[in-house]
């Protein structure tokens, strides 16, 4: 790709509070999967960049953790590392739900924004969860939402999406690119995430256990890949890599409903992300799986570290 002379480029961070879509919009953004999505909130809990690129821009989305009330020291490395992100970008979109209810949370991120020294555009991501009843219609739903938004803060823009139906993203893209400032193209066209394949591959495994485990267990479990290891199988000549990784949860009960009966549920969550790292990777996958109890491993900053959540990157 030539670059034209008047490219933009720039980072976008995506902030809101958790569970409102941030990941879903960022991955429908750049048209593939590279954040987890699930209904729990605090997916997210690092810092991922992913890279947009088109012939007038490349954009580099921040997507963060959903900015909550901490309960823990991993929970204050979340809020940090939102807050982090908020210092270093060009454009700032906050995301929120289709509702004239501007709860603390929405408060709390706006009164963080108000330092913010770029634009700040309000995304209200789920319109397609507005319904008609025979009070109001939808678009006047949505009026009723920009309004009480627009005397809350000031935005620059507001923008209705929905991330999910991929819906009014092309609008978002445009306005994006409007408040990006003239720059060079900083990563190769091809690249659509800083991540490395380990870093995928372990949030993929975490993912899969967060959709399959339901309420059963809470957000204590991290993954950690021991070993990855390409090689070619000799009877097709096809690559195929083969993925140690560890659960790691926070109690001995915990440790009994991930494995499930006979194994069961372990295996599930095994199948599910090796055929999603396969889908992603392209290229055949051998995934082995076990867990591991770190009692309270979520208070300690060592273990922290050592599965991928380093405080000291956020000061």
């Amino acid at each position: 790709m030539s670059m034209k002379e008047d490219f933009k480029s720039g980072y976008v961070s995506i902030i809101g509070r958790p569970n409102v879509g941030k990941s879903t919009l960022m991955n429908a953004m750049i048209g593939q999967k590279i954040a987890i999505t699930s209904d729990k909130p605090q997916t997210t809990r690092n810092k991922i960049q992913t890279v947009y690129t088109n012939d007038d821009a490349q954009i580099i989305f921040l997507d963060t953790p959903g900015i909550h009330k901490a309960k823990n020291k991993l929970g204050d490395y979340m809020v940090k590392v939102a807050a982090s992100t908020l210092e270093d970008c060009d454009v700032i979109l906050m995301l929120v739900e289709p509702t004239t209810f501007i709860g603390a949370g929405e408060r709390s991120i706006m009164e963080q924004l108000a330092k913010a020294n770029c634009p700040v555009c309000l995304v209200i991501n789920k319109t397609d969860t507005l319904v008609d009843t025979k009070e109001s219609t939808k678009q006047e739903k949505l009026a009723k939402c920009i309004e009480a938004y627009s005397q809350s803060f000031d935005f620059t823009e507001i923008i209705p999406v929905s991330a999910r139906k991929e819906k009014g993203l092309k609008e978002l893209l445009n306005v994006i690119i409007k408040y990006l400032p003239y720059g060079p193209m900083y990563y190769d066209e091809d690249t659509v995430t800083e991540q490395t394949e380990r870093e995928i591959a372990g949030e993929v495994i975490r993912e899969k256990a967060l959709r399959l485990l339901g309420d059963e267990v809470p957000h204590g479990i991290a993954v950690t890949i021991e070993k990855m290891h390409e090689r070619v199988r000799p009877e097709t000549g096809d690559t195929c890599v083969d993925i140690e990784a560890t659960i790691i949860c926070e109690r001995d009960s915990h440790k009994g409903i991930i494995i499930g009966k006979q194994g069961a549920m372990l295996k599930k969550i095994g199948t599910d992300a090796r055929k999603e790292i396969e889908k992603l990777f392209e290229y055949k996958v051998n995934l082995r799986l076990w867990v591991k109890v770190r009692k309270d491993w979520r208070e300690s900053e060592a273990l922290m570290r050592n599965y991928g959540y380093d405080n000291r990157d956020t000061d």
